[in-house]
């Protein structure tokens, strides 16, 4: 008896390690989600999206329940930081930026929660994007990129096609502005997204936000020559309307372009919703570079990351697998006329003769893409200083190796604080 008595105990004890840092097998498991709302009425709330996938899920795993909470973008970071503070920090939060949690450890990585094949379909970009210190933690959930959007109807009356190059955008807004276009090219530095901006050119001028091996390199030699050319070249040649660009926001040049002010701008899908809002007949291309197109695009990704604190690591790798399957990702993306995440849904929509004229172009520029340094926890900050500075390179009295340099020593300290 001694013999069975120990080896029951022993058993019993192996259950019992078996369930640390995971839910158990009797009684139901609910997994909390924090989600972005990529809406724009409570017609198309991503509530509804989640809401009909957790549904699904749910009725192929019993005992596994989704409860779902989706925030407006304007409160859904904040709202995550919140719960985490307060040690109720979510399952699963669908949000902006995951560096910092994972600084902190309190997310699981993605070899935790993500069978292989569902981690080896992400579009290589987005998935090394999400990693900090060689460990991957954010998972990409939706993507898109950046094209140069032109008003057809403005660019044949000036008698001008789309530009390839910096000299050829320079030229064809000359003529635009010749014709009284208000807006020959939208330059939109001001505080709302200044970073997008300046990153969309820092790329096309062959630099970046940082060097070969990560590091911040705001004053390099082409990011100086980039902010020089936009200052003597297009703001100071007048071509980029009376509104001064470190006072000019995203929002505002895309209402601009779809009231038919504004000629070219760089611009992201959700700009085609508007302009056919507005019966506007608009073509898009790629970012011109110094010499003909530019050599990458850049890229946008929000992300998905999972908490350790609740301890679901199981249930959590069964929703993921699910919410990442090709079915879901397409529906997702068509819906939001985002760019899906994962090789396989991105293939299909290539595929797909409406997909591709939507969002053909979006979808090539994607693989090649850069994204912002978001795996740093400095990065945040460090936008923070771009909308705030940046505005000023192009000013009438601006000195773009000033302001770069500055903002490269921000840059440095923030990364050093981090």
């Amino acid at each position: 008896m001694t013999g069975l008595t120990a080896a029951v105990a022993a058993l019993s004890m192996a259950a019992l390690l078996a369930g640390c840092g995971e839910s158990g097998g009797s009684g139901d498991v609910t997994l909390k989600l924090v989600a972005a709302d990529y809406g724009d009425s409570s017609a198309n709330s991503s509530k509804k999206y989640w809401d009909a996938l957790a549904e699904k899920f749910e009725d192929e795993h019993p005992g596994i329940k989704v409860d779902v909470a989706v925030y407006s973008w304007t409160d859904v970071d904040r709202k995550v930081k919140e719960m985490v503070a307060d040690g109720e920090a979510p399952d699963l939060a669908q949000i902006g930026a995951y560096a910092d949690y994972a600084a902190q450890d309190k997310l699981y990585s993605a070899d935790d929660v993500l069978s292989i094949p569902t981690q080896a379909d992400f579009l290589a970009p987005l998935a090394k994007a999400g990693v900090v210190n060689r460990v991957q933690y954010g998972m990409p959930f939706a993507a898109s990129t950046r094209l140069l959007f032109f008003n057809e109807k403005l660019f044949k009356s000036a008698g001008v096609t789309p530009p390839e190059s910096w000299s050829e955008l320079q030229a064809a807004a000359k003529k635009l502005k010749a014709r009284g276009v208000k807006i020959p090219y939208a330059l939109p530095l001001g505080p709302e997204e200044a970073q997008a901006e300046t990153y969309q050119w820092l790329l096309s001028g062959g630099g970046g936000y940082t060097d070969n091996v990560g590091t911040y390199d705001f004053d390099s030699k082409q990011n100086v020559a980039t902010f020089n050319w936009l200052k003597n070249e297009l703001v100071g040649k007048g071509l980029t309307g009376p509104t001064p660009p470190g006072k000019l926001n995203r929002a505002e040049a895309f209402a601009a372009f779809t009231r038919g002010e504004v000629g070219m701008l760089n611009g992201h899908p959700t700009l085609m919703q508007m302009a056919a809002k507005k019966h506007l007949k608009y073509g898009m291309v790629p970012m011109p570079g110094v010499n003909g197109k530019a050599q990458s695009t850049m890229g946008v990704a929000d992300w998905m990351m999972a908490f350790k604190e609740n301890g679901h690591r199981k249930e959590i790798r069964q929703f993921l697998d699910f919410a990442y399957s090709k079915k879901n990702v397409l529906e997702f993306s068509r819906e939001y006329d985002l760019l899906p995440v994962t090789t396989s849904a991105s293939q299909e929509m290539s595929d797909d003769k409406a997909d591709a004229k939507k969002l053909g172009g979006f979808l090539e520029e994607l693989p090649a893409s850069q994204l912002y340094p978001v795996g740093k926890t400095s990065w945040a900050q460090v936008s923070v200083q771009i909308k705030k500075y940046i505005g000023k390179t192009v000013d009438p009295n601006g000195d773009p190796q000033a302001t770069l340099a500055q903002l490269d020593a921000k840059a440095a300290a923030e990364e050093n604080a981090s």
